[in-house]
């Protein structure tokens, strides 16, 4: 039976928690999580993984069981989380890794492989977003919109995202069979989002995103030239970010294996087996 840890540790003064199992000495996956979640989603893919893999998922700041200043007394960007990010791999004295973005791990991992190209030796992108093509329009019109027009009411239209039936929406959207997910997964979430401070935390981070797309084209050249091995794995059913959004890799990384699976956004909730299966071959092959 694989032992998961549930560590902490102290990054310029925040707190950031993480999950870790397998070999100290064995290959480095590093677990971005996305909105709403944490590193919880990983609580099943990680035993799933590190037999033969290190494997560590850290909980961003506002996030989880990391710390949750308020707006007041972090600056709530993705540059920032990132920064974090990169502040603690270099406390835990990891240097080289494997990525696996989904959601707003995207934007964190892009940002750490353009920080330090040499570090990432692989890419594994579930529903993780690199282009323009994955963006459903019908969800992230409200977002572009708040990013350039930073008002009071477009901030207020995104309040919607924080509530109970967009963050289960989230889970079961696109899912054949919407019994495979587990309630708990978005019932953990909510608790959360339920925090003081926590709807300020989410929508800061919801008006940075554009500057997410401003970084796209670096992503791309660095995608180019370090010919880095790309797993795109996505639910074909998500309408948050479409599978149009993986097939996409293949102009930057001719190479990268890319798996439509019939699911949706948080496909290790419904297809955990396939996921964790897929990504042993892939590396092992890469």
């Amino acid at each position: 039976m694989v032992t998961v840890h549930h560590r902490t540790v102290s990054v310029d003064g925040l707190d950031v928690f993480y999950r870790e199992a397998g070999p100290d000495d064995a290959p480095v996956l590093l677990l971005l999580h996305g909105y709403p979640t944490s590193s919880h989603m990983f609580r099943h893919l990680i035993p799933a993984l590190a037999d033969r893999y290190r494997v560590i998922a850290p909980d961003h700041i506002g996030f989880g069981r990391s710390s949750a200043p308020s707006v007041d007394d972090f600056e709530y960007t993705f540059a920032a989380l990132a920064q974090v990010t990169g502040g603690f791999l270099a406390t835990i004295g990891v240097t080289q890794y494997t990525i696996y973005v989904q959601d707003y791990g995207a934007p964190i991992g892009w940002r750490l492989a353009l920080a330090d190209p040499a570090a990432v030796v692989g890419v594994i992108s579930q529903n993780g977003n690199a282009y323009e093509e994955g963006f459903v329009p019908g969800f992230w019109n409200p977002i572009w919109t708040d990013g350039a027009e930073r008002t009071a009411a477009t901030r207020d239209a995104l309040r919607p995202a924080l509530g109970r039936d967009a963050v289960e929406w989230q889970y079961t959207h696109g899912v054949p069979d919407p019994t495979t997910v587990d309630p708990d997964a978005w019932e953990h979430d909510l608790a959360l989002l339920a925090r003081d401070g926590q709807d300020d935390v989410q929508l800061a981070l919801f008006r940075d995103y554009t500057t997410n797309r401003d970084l796209y084209p670096e992503v791309h050249a660095w995608l180019r030239t370090s010919q880095v091995p790309v797993l795109a794995i996505w639910g074909r059913n998500d309408e948050i970010f479409a599978a149009a959004g993986a097939t996409a890799f293949l102009r930057d990384a001719p190479h990268a294996r890319v798996e439509l699976i019939d699911g949706g956004h948080f496909l290790l909730e419904s297809d955990l087996d396939r996921v964790a299966g897929t990504i042993r071959s892939w590396l092992q092959n890469d």
